[in-house]
């Protein structure tokens, strides 16, 4: 007979190792043996989810519930793989609540409440909750993203000056309220914010590193120099890439790749598109090796599920485009789209898996140094994220790239029709257009629907705007296997 615990403690393991399958089947032999045994249902419930196969998850995650209905854990995993499923799970947030009040939770059902009743109403409910707990930081985060996608930018900082109106010298409240309106543009307001900062609460690193950022992005690229020059010393990767920045813009690129270069070798994804941008622009021939070679894009025609483009069209729900991401002129999902359980997500995510899997099979050799070809390729793909954006009238995506992803995508559903030129198209390696450089796209793909694009999530990608028409795309994260 198989030992509950050891099966407990073999599933637990198989989340760090990726072996879920193994333990799943191990599991199902000590569930039919031990079918009162809470934790097996439970630990079941978190392989599957870890898989991205939340169908059978969901079954498993309501047993282990209804075993043991007081055990937080529990229920927030039913709530969560509820709510990625595409499921109701506002009262299984509640529940989980009831049992214990954790951050976790408390964003967990303001996200089901976005999901299932719209922006307003979990605005309304994160304020209450913003009320009674005013130093929440994540929460005001979160306040921020929904009155942006609510069309509301003018309540962006709102709950923040509520919270610091009581707790003046709450540094990191201050703190989040800066990069808050950094990440939605506002450098000018951001500088205000640290100027009062500094009368509320005093002197602070993180008040002089971001008013150099907020100089830099403003435009005054030599006083943001002379502040960044006394904390040269910070090894943090992110103050690393600002300052990568700057030098960039002031027309140093071999200053940039000097200090991006170490950190390359770190495993900090976010250093290779700026690397690339200076080593293009040093005329350095170790970019062909960073992102010169064409295998590590590729083009596949997969064909459209049917029923996709209605089910996928209707879960956008927002009014506006989401605080600090790519999106301009247009909406974009919440959620793992890709792990909703409905039979037009599914069809499509089994076609994007084997597309992946095709995309992987030819890329070139493994490369250790190489921040996409050092990763193995032996396990099957996972998705680490999926959403969809809606793009209308002159919309596009910002040149950007994906710091958390191995590989990303554009899967086309709609486009506009023919437009003049090459409108509406992906753009690949065009560095950001505030960096001011004169460097053009290495790759530009014409955008067709059941179209699906792969490549590195290190390499800057955007769209060139369209004059007219709808552009639906469903895009996705490969994880890098572990």
């Amino acid at each position: 007979m198989t030992d509950p615990d050891d099966a407990y403690r073999a599933g637990m393991a198989a989340l760090a190792t990726g072996e879920e399958e193994a333990a799943l089947r191990r599991l199902e032999a000590a569930r039919e043996a031990h079918p009162s045994d809470a934790r097996l249902w439970h630990v079941s419930a978190l392989l599957h989810r870890a898989l991205g196969d939340l169908a059978p998850a969901v079954p498993c995650s309501e047993k282990a519930a209804a075993l043991a209905p007081l055990d937080f854990g529990i229920a927030h995993l039913r709530a969560r793989i509820a709510f990625e499923a595409g499921l109701p799970a506002v009262q299984l947030y509640e529940r989980a609540l009831r049992i214990e009040q954790r951050d976790s939770a408390r964003l967990g059902l303001i996200e089901a409440l976005q999901q299932e009743q719209g922006p307003g109403a979990a605005a309304a409910r994160l304020d209450r909750m913003l009320a009674a707990d005013p130093e929440w930081i994540e929460g005001h985060s979160y306040r921020a993203q929904l009155a942006s996608s609510a069309g509301q930018p003018e309540r962006i900082a709102a709950a923040f000056e509520r919270a610091l109106a009581a707790a003046p010298r709450n540094v990191l409240l201050w703190r989040e309220l800066i990069i808050t309106l950094i990440r939605a543009v506002r450098f000018e307001e951001a500088l205000a914010a640290i100027a009062r900062a500094r009368t509320a609460a005093g002197p602070q690193p993180t008040f002089d590193a971001n008013e150099a950022v907020c100089l830099d992005e403003f435009g005054d690229h030599l006083g943001a120099e002379r502040l960044f020059a006394p904390l040269a010393g910070a090894d943090e990767v992110d103050f690393t890439v600002r300052r990568a920045r700057n030098a960039l813009r002031l027309g140093r690129p071999e200053a940039a790749a000097a200090m991006l270069e170490p950190k390359l070798a770190s495993d900090a994804p976010e250093v290779a598109p700026y690397l690339a941008t200076a080593w293009r622009l040093c005329d350095e021939p170790r970019w062909q090796w960073l992102e010169g070679d064409e295998r590590l894009v590729s083009v596949q025609d997969i064909g459209l599920p049917a029923g996709l483009i209605e089910r996928v069209r209707a879960l956008h729900t927002a009014i506006a485009e989401p605080l600090h991401q790519s999106v301009r002129g247009g909406t974009q999902t919440e959620g793992h789209l890709l792990a909703r359980i409905e039979p037009e997500i599914q069809d499509l995510r089994r076609l994007l898996a084997a597309a992946a899997a095709r995309h992987i099979a030819q890329l070139p050799a493994p490369d250790p140094n190489h921040p996409t070809l050092g990763k193995r390729r032996d396990a099957p793909v996972r998705f680490s994220g999926s959403w969809s954006v809606r793009l209308t009238d002159s919309g596009h995506h910002a040149n950007h790239f994906h710091p958390e992803g191995w590989l990303s995508s554009a899967f086309y559903l709609a486009v506009p029709e023919a437009a003049a030129g090459q409108q509406g198209w992906l753009k690949l390696g065009e560095p950001q257009a505030d960096l001011g450089l004169a460097l053009p796209p290495t790759r530009l793909i014409e955008p067709r629907p059941g179209r699906l694009v792969l490549f590195p999530s290190t390499m800057w990608h955007g769209t060139v705007p369209f004059a007219a028409g709808e552009r639906l795309t469903v895009a996705f994260d490969v994880a890098a296997p572990r």
